[in-house]
């Protein structure tokens, strides 16, 4: 399984990408930007990608960050490697992502509760209309929210 039609992200969505409206709009959060990586095929690359963003955070300085991913199945390994490895950085950390009804992820750790939902669908699938599933400003202000939270809670504000 990986990207299908309701969760693809269309260019129409890069450009107005919700996470970016809603977080550089916010007075509290000191936007820093994007990082787009890449999901690679080898198991040693995708512990690498994590580790890599990690250290790029890190030496950002940065607080808190949100993760997101517009796939599913093998996808979750990058997902879950990169979310675990900028939480080991001592980085707040809230994942958003595809879940519906599968409710389950290809792997999982300890920041596995940290991501959300992003499912619009009432039966919580994969659908076949284009952008259905994607994120969107309410997710990015939920996002938000939840990061500003767990800033605090993890005395990263």
């Amino acid at each position: 399984m990986g990207v299908g039609p309701s969760t693809k992200e269309t260019t129409l969505h890069h450009y107005h990408d919700p996470l970016v409206k809603v977080f550089g709009d916010d007075p509290d959060i000191d936007f820093q930007g994007v990082v787009i990586v890449g999901t690679p095929q080898d198991n040693k690359l995708k512990e690498e990608v994590g580790y890599r963003v990690a250290k790029f955070l890190k030496a950002m300085r940065t607080n808190g960050a949100v993760i997101s991913a517009d796939g599913w199945g093998n996808s979750d390994v990058d997902f879950m490697n990169t979310i675990e490895s900028i939480g080991d950085e001592g980085i707040s950390i809230i994942g958003l992502k595809f879940i519906g009804t599968q409710a389950t992820f290809v792997v999982s750790n300890e920041y596995t509760p940290y991501v959300l939902d992003i499912n619009k669908s009432e039966k919580g699938i994969e659908t076949t209309v284009v952008g259905e599933n994607n994120l969107d400003e309410r997710d990015a202000h939920k996002a938000l929210g939840y990061l500003k939270l767990k800033m605090r809670s993890d005395g990263n504000s």
